[in-house]
C-alpha cells in the first residue's frame, strides 16, 4: 500500500502523517510537492493540515489552483481514495471534491484541544472498521472549522450516508454544548457521493502513536488502509 502525502507551502501536518503511516502503520509513503503532477502510483492521497499558501483569501482558495490538485481531482474522479485533514478538508471543499464549506469558528477564536467524535455508519473506508457506539478522542486545531452546507445539501448527505463523524461528549451524546466550532449538525467529517473522498477537521495522526497515550486516531487510518486493500 502506497500513501501519497501532499505538501504545500505552509503545510504543517505532513511530518506527523509521514511518521504515522511509515513507522506506526508500516506503509510505503511518498512525499508529493504542490508543483508535482505525478502522484507516483499512490493508492491513497492524503492532504494534511496546516496553512497552505498562508490561507490567503480563505483556507484552500489558492491551494486548489496548484498543479498537483489537477491530478488529485482526476484521481478522485476515477475512483481513487483521497483524505483531507483540517486544512486538507478545506482544500477539498474549495476544489469541489466535497460538498459544503468551512467557515470561521462560531467563537471567532482558534480552537486547539482534544474533542470526541462519534462515527456514523460503517460502510465507508474511514468508518468500516469502527464501532459506531464508541466515541473517539481526537485533537482539533483550527480557526475555520465550522462546517456549513445548505438545508437541501445536508438532507442529501444524510440520505446518502455522507456524514461520517459528529462532535460528541465522552459518553457519545451529540449536543450543541460539545460542538467546538458551531458546525451544522455537529459535523466533524464527511465524504462525497461516491464514498472515495473524505474530509475531517480532527487530526487522527495526532492520536495514533502509543507514546502519545491515545491511539483512537489510528483506528480511523487503519480502517482506511484495510478498506482500500480490500477493494484493490
Amino acid at each position: 500500500m502506497k500513501i501519497g502525502v501532499v505538501i504545500f507551502p505552509g503545510t504543517s501536518g505532513d511530518r506527523d502523517l509521514i511518521h504515522v503511516f511509515r513507522n506506526v502503520l508500516e506503509q510505503e509513503v511518498v512525499e508529493l510537492w504542490h508543483k508535482d503532477t505525478d502522484l507516483q502510483n499512490a493508492d491513497i492521497i492524503v492532504i494534511p493540515g496546516g496553512f497552505a499558501y498562508g490561507n490567503y483569501l480563505r483556507p484552500g482558495a489558492l491551494a486548489k489552483f496548484s498543479p498537483i490538485m489537477e491530478s488529485i481531482v482526476a484521481f478522485a474522479k476515477s475512483g481513487g481514495f483521497v483524505l483531507g485533514i483540517s486544512n486538507g478538508f478545506q482544500i477539498l471543499c474549495e476544489s469541489g471534491l466535497l460538498p459544503g464549506t468551512l467557515l470561521e469558528n462560531e467563537s471567532m477564536q482558534f480552537v486547539c484541544k482534544n474533542i470526541c467524535i462519534l462515527p456514523h455508519g460503517t460502510t465507508t473506508a474511514l468508518t468500516a472498521s469502527l464501532d459506531k457506539n464508541r466515541p473517539l478522542k481526537i485533537p482539533i486545531a483550527h480557526g475555520q472549522g465550522r462546517y456549513y452546507a445548505d438545508k437541501e445539501e445536508l438532507a442529501r448527505m444524510r440520505i446518502n450516508g455522507q456524514i461520517l463523524f459528529r462532535y460528541c461528549s465522552e459518553d457519545g451524546l451529540i449536543s450543541e454544548v460539545v460542538n467546538p466550532n458551531g458546525s451544522m449538525e455537529n459535523i466533524a467529517g464527511i465524504c462525497n457521493e461516491d464514498y472515495n473522498v473524505f474530509g475531517m477537521m480532527p487530526f487522527p495522526e495526532r492520536a495514533a502513536d502509543d507514546e502519545l497515550g491515545n491511539t483512537d486516531g489510528r483506528l480511523i487510518l487503519e480502517s482506511l488502509i484495510r478498506f482500500v486493500k480490500g477493494t484493490a
